[in-house]
């Protein structure tokens, strides 16, 4: 195996050099090379900072409408603020006459007008401030790995407790601004301090761990947002799906759970669920009191015998 040195300064012998294997250079290059063109929020509201717009297909509108493909949610930004345009390797914004202008390194650009970005421009639009990764830069990968592994349970694979508070407002709004369904499920494993108590608490991660992937797998639609809120608790969040309907997929998340095989170093475990589903209200905006009522109905299919699903109002 070929190893890479790769070091900084020569005068100071207390600084440190990195080790690199040849495979995992040759890995990230390569994952570089396929990285599309990127957009990462530099200055913003809060939640954005950080965040990255992988650019793969050939047309994008920057603004603060829900509906923008590239929104942000901040009243100095328009509506329809900025129109994205990408070809290739070359991609050109387009200031959609915006109030408060399109600025690219410090120069206003002219409406209507496609500008060339260049690797590492800046993007002003209104108060927000953004950078631009050209196809191929290994910052967009290293800025994807980041958020990556900030955004999920390093244990079960599905999003973090940090992640759902930063994206449950954004789907209640998007659910007001549309009149769209939001629905609610709150999940809990029964009894699961006995399964650390009579297996440890291996078996308790390889429980968590295997019921976040049976559920990941076989029922949660790619575009649902499915959490660990903490300890054995869930969340799952479906956008455009009715009270009704969520309560279908929670009943499937109870059998399916329930007919699972958990085998943990030759002892097999019985693993049940308890969960609570609501739908949000008309005119409920606080993501607080949503998960407030989810967490109540929980408790209800707790008190009630477990194993169940009870649907609140």
């Amino acid at each position: 195996m070929v190893s890479m040195s790769v070091g900084f300064g020569s005068e100071d012998s207390t600084e440190k050099t990195s080790i690199v294997t040849g495979e995992t250079f040759s890995g990230r290059m390569r994952a570089a090379d396929e990285a599309p063109p990127a957009l990462v929020v530099l200055l913003g509201p809060q939640g954005y900072v950080g965040k990255q717009f992988p650019l793969t297909l050939s047309e994008y509108i920057i603004g603060r409408a829900i509906d923008c493909s590239i929104q942000l949610d901040d009243r100095s930004v328009s509506r329809s603020h900025a129109r994205l345009i990408v070809m290739g390797h070359e991609v050109n914004i387009i200031d959609l006459g915006s109030a408060n202008k399109t600025v690219v390194n410090g120069q206003i650009i002219p409406p209507m007008t496609p500008h060339r970005l260049k690797n590492n421009d800046q993007i002003k639009a209104g108060n927000v401030i953004l950078k631009f990764l050209e196809k191929g830069n290994i910052e967009a990968v290293t800025n994807r790995e980041l958020n990556e592994k900030a955004d999920k349970d390093a244990l079960t694979g599905v999003h973090t407790k940090g992640a759902l508070l930063e994206r449950a407002p954004e789907l209640i709004k998007r659910s007001e601004i549309l009149s769209e369904d939001l629905s609610l499920i709150v999940l809990d494993i029964d009894f699961f301090k006995k399964i650390n108590d009579q297996f440890g608490h291996p078996a308790g991660d390889y429980v968590l761990k295997t019921m976040a992937e049976v559920i990941s797998t076989k029922v949660v639609r790619s575009h649902d947002f499915f959490a660990r809120y903490g300890g054995e608790e869930f969340v799952i969040l479906l956008s455009g799906t009715s009270l009704r309907s969520a309560a279908e997929v929670a009943e499937r998340i109870r059998v399916t759970i329930e007919s699972t095989k958990f085998e943990f170093e030759g002892k097999t475990m019985s693993v049940k669920v308890s969960l609570g589903v609501v739908a949000r209200r008309p005119n409920e905006s606080d993501w607080d009191l949503f998960f407030k009522r989810g967490d109540e109905v929980l408790y209800q299919s707790k008190q009630n015998g477990r194993n169940r699903v009870t649907v609140g109002n």
